[in-house]
């Protein structure tokens, strides 16, 4: 007689044995026909299990996130269901879900067409009306390799294949359907009703450029048709705010096959970078950050030592010179224990912080590269903070608020935080990292902050804080991180003095704000939809003149702009005002200052603000006095 403890600490006995459905019912008829799913225990499971022992249980719907990624997963396979029914010879492969939606991976005779994708949509929702009871079966290995050879799906008996002896396969079956899963599902395909088919693109089977390459369905699936317009303006917006786009629009960079994943910085973009560079310097001169400068290519030996040749070896980008092999440093900190481990230290010199805009390079996957977002060669903002135990909250605290100044700077108020805590396999004391996590957790709870704990995600050598930005059109960006690392100054041997005289391990803190340069001015780029801030933007303001007659004047406002410390350019061509103000428009520029033959009479310029437009006339002083008042709001 199974005795089921609800969410709410709610008691519900059975005389027998009982599904997850059944209790749903038993709780309200609303709830059973909103049910997706239950969570048994922590375990999530059908809504057919069969309950036999007392558990804690949580139902499930399209309201919870678990829920909604039950329909994601369950919507790939109604994908699959779809295209077996319309073309019977693609054999399916994988079909996971994604952040927002799902895809799955095909091979097929031939290419896939936009037409072909509209009749896989519309028959989806052919099978979800049709309300095909979901079905769990269970098989032995060889009995499910079998099955699906027989289906003439080789990919599936493939992977099964490589599942271990003694493992249950588990398959679920809709209709005439059946595909390999682990579950669980949706119980039956009329609980799939919002959805949408998205874009075709390629994919090598399981990863290997050596192996045939398979067509892969994007899709997404939502609770409610308001969710699924919400994403599709979303995508709408991301599509125009596309970063690659208007950097070439904006004549900000670009790149080519000679350099894969690694960026051709133009003037305007070089502009930019140099602002946010320069920021970020002075944010480390006020809090106490000495800038250090690393070599880029280390000894293979040192990489080994410290950790990251086992760990990053696949990443890293080797070389040799007269018989010792050496790696392009993929990041900062063996670096900066070099400069710590340089001279004897004292706990009097701790906290020490080294501050380093580190140029750093990954072998990263050519199929995994993306414009700005994901680079070979990209700089950090990269800081190390040595530092004694008791030292680590209050190191917290300070970088916590510095972290959200920075933020709030370029243009992001939304900021969650979340802490990664120890995963299985770790390095030191579960004492230290208790001490570690409880650190960590004191720090934000002092700041005031409400964070989601990640259990199993911190780094091999310690617990981690991470700072997830949300952009003006609601998606999410991991940015900032600060570390505590145990592990490295050991394995590296550095050392100070305490003040019992003995010589100790300092803690080191890894920490970022921006983290990759490349990277955050993309996500700007794509958050500002290319309106960069007046105190970012490469150009400032731009003086045009009407006709030739206020050349002179327009060369003395430049010259004084310029003195009073503004990015500005004249625009002195022979072209009609309008078409002067349309295309700097285009551009983005912050301001512009018109001149005709009354504003030389009157000594003042005719001021337009992007997304304001004309602001009437004003004089020079006012022009400086407005754009220095609107740039000391920001910095």
């Amino acid at each position: 007689m199974p005795i089921i403890t609800l969410p709410d600490q709610t008691i519900k006995n059975f005389d027998n044995d009982v599904t997850v459905e059944e209790v749903a019912l038993s709780i309200g008829k609303g709830l059973a026909r909103a049910a997706l799913a239950g969570r048994i225990d922590g375990r999530l499971a059908d809504l057919s299990e069969v309950i036999d022992r007392d558990v804690e249980l949580s139902i499930l719907t399209s309201k919870d996130p678990a829920g909604l990624e039950i329909v994601r997963h369950s919507t790939a396979h109604l994908l699959a269901n779809a295209v077996k029914e319309l073309f019977p010879d693609a054999q399916v492969t994988i079909g996971p879900v994604i952040e927002d939606g799902f895809y799955y991976d095909f091979s097929y005779k031939r290419p896939f067409t936009p037409e072909d994708l509209a009749s896989i949509e519309k028959r989806m929702l052919e099978i979800s009306k049709r309300n095909c009871k979901v079905k769990r079966i269970e098989m032995n290995r060889d009995e499910a390799i079998m099955f699906f050879k027989s289906q003439g799906e080789l990919y599936k008996a493939e992977i099964i294949e490589s599942i271990p002896h003694g493992e249950v396969i588990s398959l679920y079956q809709q209709g005439e359907f059946t595909d390999l899963c682990r579950g669980p599902h949706v119980p039956s395909t009329g609980k799939l009703k919002v959805f949408k088919i998205l874009r075709l693109s390629g994919a090598y089977w399981r990863g290997d450029s050596s192996k045939e390459m398979l067509q892969r369905i994007y899709g997404t699936a939502w609770a409610t048709k308001d969710d699924l317009s919400g994403y599709i303006y979303r995508l709408e917006e991301a599509e125009k705010r596309d970063h690659r786009k208007l950097g070439k629009q904006l004549d900000f960079f670009h790149f080519q096959d000679h350099a894969p994943g690694m960026v051709f910085w133009h003037p305007n973009g070089w502009q930019v970078w140099q602002q946010v560079e320069n920021y970020m310097r002075q944010i480390y001169k006020e809090h106490g950050y000495k800038e250090v400068k690393c070599p880029s290519i280390l000894d293979v030996a040192l990489w080994k030592k410290s950790g990251h040749w086992d760990n990053f070896r696949d990443n890293m980008f080797v070389t040799d010179s007269e018989n010792r092999e050496y790696a392009v440093k993929p990041m900062n900190c063996p670096g900066h224990v070099q400069i710590f481990n340089n001279k004897l230290r004292s706990y009097r010199d701790l906290p020490l912080r080294y501050g380093e805009f580190g140029s750093c390079h990954r072998n990263e996957p050519s199929g995994a590269l993306h414009g700005l977002l994901r680079v070979r060669a990209f700089t950090q903002d990269d800081g190390h903070i040595f530092c004694t135990s008791n030292q680590i909250k209050s190191e917290v605290m300070d970088f916590h608020k510095l972290a959200l100044k920075v933020y709030s700077n370029f243009g992001f108020e939304d900021v969650t935080v979340k802490l990664a805590l120890r995963p299985d396999k770790r390095l030191g004391t579960d004492e230290l990292w208790t001490n570690a996590e409880n650190a960590l957790r004191s720090a934000l709870k002092q700041c005031s902050v409400i964070w989601d704990e990640l259990p199993g995600e911190g780094a091999f050598y310690g617990p981690k804080i991470e700072y997830h930005l949300r952009d003006s059109i609601g998606r999410s960006w991991q940015c900032g991180t600060v570390q505590v690392d145990f592990m490295m100054p050991e394995r590296l041997e550095a050392q100070y003095v305490s003040e019992n005289n003995r010589k100790e391990t300092p803690v080191m803190l890894h920490r970022a704000i921006l983290g990759s340069l490349e990277r955050f001015i993309g996500i700007a780029i794509e958050n500002c939809a290319g309106a960069l801030p007046l105190w970012l933007s490469p150009t400032q303001i731009v003086v045009i003149n009407i006709s030739e007659g206020q050349v002179d004047f327009v060369r003395k406002i430049v010259d004084e702009l310029g003195k009073a410390g503004f990015r500005v350019t004249p625009d002195l061509r022979n072209e009609k005002i309008t078409y002067k103000i349309r295309e700097h428009s285009v551009q983005s520029v912050p301001y512009l200052l018109i001149v005709g033959d009354k504003e030389v009479e009157n000594k003042k310029v005719s001021v337009r603000a992007r997304g304001a437009g004309d602001l009437g006339q004003m004089s020079l002083n006012e022009v400086v006095k407005k754009l220095h008042s609107e740039v000391s709001q920001f910095l």
